[in-house]
């Protein structure tokens, strides 16, 4: 498995254009970001297409991260998710429109046992989940899972973006608040 602190790394070494450390930064985290693309996009082609757009924008943007910000793997994830939905509006799909559900859906991921460690953090990560109220934790599975954006988020429970971004802060850090315990 491979640590927050090698990604981190492997990023840095990235932005003074190490190609070796891409690699290995790709070797990494691809399987990662192509979930996510696939996911989203529900698209295997078009996934491989957003896969590659995010490691083209890694390359150039990777001067861009600052470990003080965040970790690198939340940032590739960003990209990761960003160019997902692009590339569905540039499809004319747009994003996963606003139906419930999003529960149910996150409760028919892969199966967490075949992860490294054994479903440990999948099964911490639901706990949490269902420790929010139903507001947040619908807001950030419809964000962070499905792909929503904020503005589809906005529309979808008609309320101003800016409003669906305190939302989204709040119930973030009351997740990571629960996730450190």
């Amino acid at each position: 498995m491979t640590s927050d602190t090698e990604i981190d790394d492997l990023l840095l070494a990235v932005a003074r254009s190490d190609r070796a450390a891409f690699r290995l930064l790709y070797d990494r985290v691809s399987p990662k970001l192509f979930g996510i693309a696939l996911k989203i996009c529900r698209d295997r082609t078009v996934a491989e297409d957003v896969l590659q757009e995010v490691f083209t924008d890694v390359w150039r943007k990777a001067r861009n991260f600052d470990p003080r910000r965040g970790e690198a793997g939340a940032w590739l994830a960003v990209i990761a998710r960003n160019r997902s939905v692009d590339a569905l509006r540039r499809q004319g799909r747009g994003v996963m429109g606003a139906t419930t559900g999003t529960e149910a859906e996150f409760d028919t991921a892969p199966d967490p046992s075949l992860s490294g460690d054994g479903g440990v953090e999948y099964l911490t990560l639901v706990d949490c989940l269902k420790r929010l109220d139903e507001r947040q934790r619908d807001l950030i599975l419809r964000a962070y899972y499905r792909g929503d954006s904020r503005e589809d988020l906005a529309r979808a429970f008609d309320t101003p973006v800016n409003t669906i971004k305190t939302w989204l802060r709040r119930g973030l850090m009351s997740l990571k608040k629960c996730l450190d315990e």
